[in-house]
């Protein structure tokens, strides 16, 4: 059983899983583009969209579970991130305004998307992916989401890769 029912969600974060970013820690050094096909009005702005590899689409809709964009982009990620993937429409988090206990939360190490998230999964299972995941939002979800969660970090210079994959496929098939 996965939560309050339905599949588990997905959140996904952009910069870091989908945008590697900062050093690059692959075999190669620098980090990989790929050649983009047709593309919304704008889309091709951001030079950092190359970056982000087709063939994750369809690894993503493989997963048993709902995605959901976790990501600043909002839904600018439906606009231009989605189609380079392959991907529908997806739903996306909006997330409030900073707050004081936003401060206090970042003063403790808790990551600014940690409460939205928990309290959008709405009780079900999730899995969030991100690069900036820390212990004190493991500790936190563990004490104030009472279904499963994993929270995966990927490293930023190297984004999401087959050993995240078979991770993310193992943890949403043991529900």
């Amino acid at each position: 059983m996965n939560g309050s029912g339905g599949l588990p969600l997905l959140f996904l974060d952009v910069d870091g899983p989908l945008i590697p970013f900062g050093p690059a820690t692959g075999p190669h050094g620098g980090h990989r583009t790929y050649p983009a096909g047709p593309l919304p009005p704008g889309a091709g702005a951001n030079p950092l969209l190359a970056r982000i590899d087709p063939g994750l689409g369809p690894r993503l809709a493989a997963l048993p579970c709902e995605p959901v964009w976790a990501t600043t982009w909002m839904h600018e990620a439906n606009e231009v991130v989605a189609p380079r993937l392959g991907l529908p429409e997806l739903r996306v988090v909006v997330w409030p305004g900073p707050s004081e206990e936003d401060e206090r939360d970042a003063r403790a190490g808790l990551h600014w998307k940690t409460r939205t998230l928990v309290a959008w999964s709405a009780g079900r299972d999730f899995v969030w992916v991100d690069d900036e995941i820390t212990d004190a939002d493991r500790a936190w979800v563990r004490a104030h989401h009472g279904e499963r969660a994993l929270l995966h970090r990927v490293d930023p210079g190297r984004g999401l890769t087959d050993a995240d994959f078979r991770l993310l496929d193992a943890w949403l098939r043991t529900g």
